[in-house]
């Protein structure tokens, strides 16, 4: 047997044949149109015309942050940057083919040298690239590979336009040779229920029809198990699938100290599947897709009906709203579509809602009349908060308009070391692993090139989550966390151990979550935590931590 290592996401297991992605379309040669520019005009507006409208198209077939993507990648293909860019070439007398490619490559490395949430976009153009020259040459757009039968699916990386709409009747499994636990195909791969091992570099030497184990719980792909192996992975895979289907129960740990588990959410479509997995209420609600795909911003009567329907769905439990997130990777024409040098760094979050201080009260209005018409718990909380000062604004404006209870998102270092004090203002506190991963560690968290330091369980990260618990318990105030490191499951219990008493996560998580925290106590919970903090990296810490949940004093 010979094994390949990667990122694992989730806790599944399942064993199969591989079968590897389909290889890219040859780049077209550079060779003068025979036919003119007019024709080749509207060759490439036909095909970049249907492959946007099948982009949105997949994007209403589907729910949560893969329509978030596939909507994107629609807008992208039609962006009119890129299309001044077509018509150039083709006005020199280039074929729609050549000017597709070349237009989308120079765009491509605009995008790479820009960095951040559009340097990440870059690696979206090459899929719309290969979809667009497809149509053009009359072929099928290079993709998922349909043998006929159920197959772990290898791929170097997955376009979003696949992983949302992958048929998990067939793809037992997917490993990736690139990508990091926060690419979109692990946020998509974690929020579908894939097993998935992403990062594994040494995946590039499985072939076609080779039998794996893919085992998400350790990271490791199996090549060439034994008979035996794969029965116990199938055994497995079967029991966990069983365990799914049970009624589900609130969290809790193994000595019955309760721990929230709540869901992360895109749209109130998505409360439903919520619900059926046990969500106790929710964690994050991003309003953001009342925002992104208009030129203005939502009337409150649209904002109302939407947090109405969303709230609804919750009698009686928490749901945790948080107000308009924009700014770098989601620039808002009426909001702050300026320049920015480095978005990440700039007016972004709360600060540009300050700047633009009528949407936020709109959106306080919406959800305060929302509120008056619904059984559910609703807390709100602002993104992005720094400063004590933005804690006590957030809180101040909030309560003007009768929201009982307003909070703050920690997802920078300031927020973190400064929390003893933001908590004397705000009634909770959620951290936003993501960002405060990205912040600490100075490295961009939707850029490849340093993926590597985007890990959560980073000792650094974890000191910050520490300091966040302990100020919650010293004030009363109670602190989740709502980041994509909710969701992995021996970490969800390691937060727990440093002081988190409510984890929010995609739906499809919950189950992984729920199990693994119940199979240790507060004190487990706080030694494991102890043996992460002690290590110098986020391997180790990783590890030790492993090694820690495995071992009884």
């Amino acid at each position: 047997m010979a094994e390949v290592r990667g990122v694992g996401i989730g806790q599944g297991v399942a064993a199969g044949p591989v079968r590897r992605m389909t290889q890219a379309l040859p780049a077209p040669d550079e060779t003068p149109s025979t036919i003119g520019a007019d024709q080749e005009r509207v060759r490439v507006q036909d095909a970049i015309s249907f492959v946007a409208a099948d982009l949105s198209s997949r994007a209403e077939s589907v729910d949560g942050a893969a329509a978030e993507v596939l909507e994107a990648q629609a807008m992208i293909a039609e962006d009119p940057t890129l299309a001044d860019e077509v018509e150039e070439r083709i006005a020199a007398g280039s074929t729609a083919e050549w000017a597709v490619h070349d237009a989308f490559a120079g765009f491509r490395s605009s995008l790479e040298a820009v960095g951040g949430y559009l340097g990440e976009r870059a690696a979206d153009l090459d899929d719309i690239a290969q979809r667009v020259l497809a149509r053009l040459r009359g072929v099928a757009a290079p993709g998922i590979p349909d043998p006929g039968h159920p197959f772990v699916l290898v791929a170097r990386d997955l376009a979003p336009a696949d992983t949302a709409l992958l048929d998990l009747d067939k793809v037992l499994a997917l490993v990736t040779i690139d990508g990091g636990p926060t690419s979109h195909t692990a946020i998509l791969a974690r929020e579908k229920g894939i097993v998935a091992v992403v990062g594994a570099s040494g995946a590039a030497d499985l072939v076609d029809d080779e039998t794996v184990i893919v085992d998400a719980s350790s990271g490791v792909v199996t090549a060439d198990p034994s008979a035996e192996d794969v029965a116990r992975a199938r055994e497995r895979a079967s029991a966990r699938k069983e365990a799914d289907a049970a009624p589900p129960t609130p969290g809790a740990l193994a000595d019955g100290t309760p721990v929230a588990l709540l869901a992360n959410l895109g749209k109130p479509a998505d409360a439903a599947d919520a619900v059926a997995r046990g969500a106790e209420g929710v964690g994050l609600f991003r309003t953001e897709f009342l925002f992104l795909s208009s030129t203005n911003a939502p009337t409150v009567a649209v904002q109302r009906a939407a947090y109405r329907e969303l709230l609804a769905a919750f009698p009686g439990k928490k749901v945790v709203v948080r107000v308009l997130d924009a700014g770098a990777d989601k620039p808002l024409p009426f909001l702050n579509d300026a320049h920015e040098e480095n978005p990440a760094l700039g007016l972004r979050g709360l600060r540009a809602l300050r700047a633009s201080e009528d949407i936020l009260r709109e959106q306080l209005t919406a959800l305060a009349e929302a509120d008056a018409e619904t059984e559910a718990d609703l807390w709100v909380m602002a993104p992005m908060v720094a400063t004590v000062e933005e804690a006590g604004y957030f809180t101040g404006i909030a309560r003007e308009y009768g929201l009982r209870t307003a909070g703050v998102m920690v997802e920078v270092p300031s927020s973190a070391l400064l929390a003893d004090r933001i908590l004397q203002h705000a009634d909770f506190a959620s951290i936003g692993t993501n960002d405060l991963t990205q912040y600490t560690m100075a490295a961009d968290r939707l850029l490849g090139s340093v993926s590597s330091f985007q890990d959560p369980w980073h000792p650094a990260v974890l000191r910050l989550v520490a300091e966040v618990g302990r100020a919650g318990a010293a004030q009363g105030r109670p602190v989740g966390v709502c980041g994509e490191a909710a969701a992995d499951p021996l970490l969800a219990v390691v937060l727990v151990g440093l002081g988190i008493g409510s984890l929010s996560m995609a739906p499809a998580a919950l189950a992984d979550v729920r199990r693994t925290i119940a199979q240790h106590s507060l004190d487990d919970a706080r030694r494991i935590a102890a043996a992460a903090l002690d290590a110098d990296d986020a391997a180790t810490a990783r590890a030790a931590a492993t090694a820690a949940s495995a071992s009884h004093p």
